[in-house]
């Protein structure tokens, strides 16, 4: 099997990262493209509610919880103590697809936009200090770099670049 196409979203709390993430999932399927997505979170988070079948699973101490249905399965892998999993194992998991987008893993190098806004909870720029940061998309003016700059909520020209960036082909309307 081959590597899919990567391309990561970096950016700070409340920059606008999600947003993005969903809009370009959005145009990039809509142009025919198989697209799966990684999201990387700094903190414990549960995707089953409290007393739900899959959740009294985990408690019971299960080390991967699978639930099906006829529309989607997800499968909870519990970590009970071990090492967060490395981006390349959890890159190794998913199905084929055409590009895997990722959101968050600003520390790994591959392509990536940086997404920046007002509001974020860190203005600080990242794209001085990380050479994978391929472009900058804000809804903000960005004059102190040499990086192509996109507004933050033109989807259309940021997917256009992603496809460019990874070489992804074009797919026939």
């Amino acid at each position: 099997m081959t590597r899919p196409k990567i391309f990561g979203i970096a950016g700070w709390k409340n920059s606008g990262k999600t947003g993005l993430a969903v809009r370009l999932v959005t145009e990039l399927v809509a142009r025919g493209y198989r697209v799966s997505t990684i999201k990387h979170a700094h903190h414990d988070f549960d995707i089953d509610k409290i007393g739900a079948d899959s959740y009294r699973h985990r408690q019971a101490g299960a080390h991967e919880v699978t639930i099906v249905s006829g529309t989607r399965y997800a499968i909870m892998h519990e970590l009970r103590g071990a090492a967060e999993p490395s981006f390349e194992e959890i890159l190794a998991r998913l199905a084929p697809c055409d590009l895997v987008l990722i959101e968050g893993y600003k520390r790994e190098p591959i392509p990536k936009i940086e997404a920046r806004r007002l509001e974020a909870a860190n203005r600080t720029p990242l794209a001085p200090e990380d050479p994978h940061i391929a472009a900058i998309a804000a809804d903000h003016p960005v004059t102190d770099t040499a990086l192509p700059v996109f507004d933050l909520d033109d989807t259309k020209t940021i997917a256009d670049f992603v496809v460019s960036v990874t070489g992804l082909e074009m797919k026939e309307d």
